[in-house]
């Protein structure tokens, strides 16, 4: 199929086959970046070379040395719509891709060497066959354990994550690790780690690639329509609207009513603290995540221009109220609200 898609409009885009649009990496912005990747692998003086491939998602297949891009990567108008579609484009600019493309080669390391299989590694990092829950993990913000490269804490999400943060930290240029986490004992060993094993694996084959890459973008006939349909199914709660029908009935003041006075959004910025306070205390979970959580809902109220319709008081019961049930859940589900 020619590059005719490129003008197409959303909704005639998402009928196209991904398999039918035709990208590589090659040629594409990507490119020039995968380069950057390489040759920092090489100026390390590592041998291994993951390969780079357009699939679904970001990833390293499980035990391949090989790193999936997501395939609207590769050109300007699928990243368009990705952010029309997903509200943002992950690895959309450059300095972010390569972070993720350290943080895919530090698991593609580890695959070529199976190096996870090590006594010292798991005394390190954790076990590999540890339940894995990158979603629902509840990272510690202060803890001096574990590496700083992706946004949220990642390292802290499992074993296999910490290692490839670590790794990324490790492989970036200028980086001044030894000084930098030079009081953070448990991290620097485990970078310090990651140096020792660099050096080891320097004159060692990495293993080839002889599996079939999974969900490789050149072979995935479902259209952009369906992929995109997933996408949302799974990642409901993160969508600005998900939350939009309780923040509407919760503050349901006409919204001619004066802003300065009547605003949603100031009105959670106005009593923060005492929902924040009331919610942590009597739900038992930390500050942190509940006040994140709440940010969110004052950011929405913001973009809904939604107005109070009852009394202060009456209206701070609801929010803490619904807030704290929203937090309970989840602390047993790993979600704040289920979808449907």
């Amino acid at each position: 199929m020619s590059r005719r898609w490129t003008t197409l409009k959303d909704e005639d885009l998402l009928k196209v086959r991904i398999c039918d649009l035709g990208l590589t990496i090659a040629g594409s912005e990507l490119e020039p970046l995968v380069e950057q990747l390489y040759n920092e692998i090489a100026a390390k003086e590592l041998t291994f070379r993951p390969e780079a491939y357009l699939g679904d998602e970001w990833f390293s297949p499980e035990g391949v040395p090989a790193i999936a891009i997501p395939f609207y990567l590769a050109h300007p108008r699928l990243k368009a719509l990705e952010q029309e579609l997903m509200f943002e484009v992950e690895g959309g600019n450059p300095s972010w891709c390569m972070r993720l493309l350290r943080h895919e080669a530090g698991h593609s390391f580890d695959h070529s060497y199976r190096l996870s299989r090590r006594r010292r590694w798991h005394e390190l990092f954790g076990s590999p066959k540890q339940e894995y829950l990158p979603e629902t993990y509840r990272p510690r913000p202060y803890s001096r354990s574990f590496v700083k490269h992706l946004d949220n804490w990642y390292a802290q999400a499992h074993p296999d994550e910490d290692f490839a943060e670590t790794f990324a930290v490790w492989l970036t240029p200028d980086s001044k690790w030894r000084r930098e986490y030079a009081k953070w004992k448990v991290a620097l060993d485990k970078l310090q780690y990651v140096d020792r094993l660099a050096r080891e694996c320097r004159n060692l084959k990495p293993r080839p690639v002889r599996e079939a890459l999974p969900f490789n973008a050149a072979k995935m006939k479902s259209t952009l329509g369906t992929y995109y349909q997933k996408r949302k199914r799974e990642h409901a709660i993160d969508y600005p609207g998900f939350y939009d029908e309780d923040l509407k009935r919760i503050f349901n003041g006409d919204a001619e009513r004066a802003k300065r006075e009547f605003s949603a959004s100031r009105f959670m910025t106005r009593n923060r603290k005492i929902i924040l306070d009331s919610v942590s205390y009597w739900t038992g979970e930390r500050k942190f995540p509940v006040e994140h959580f709440l940010k969110k809902l004052t950011d929405r109220c913001d973009e809904l221009g939604l107005r109070i319709g009852r009394t202060e008081s009456e209206t701070l019961l609801e929010v803490a109220t619904y807030t704290a049930t929203l937090v309970t859940n989840y602390l047993f589900t790993g979600q704040f609200k289920r979808s449907v």
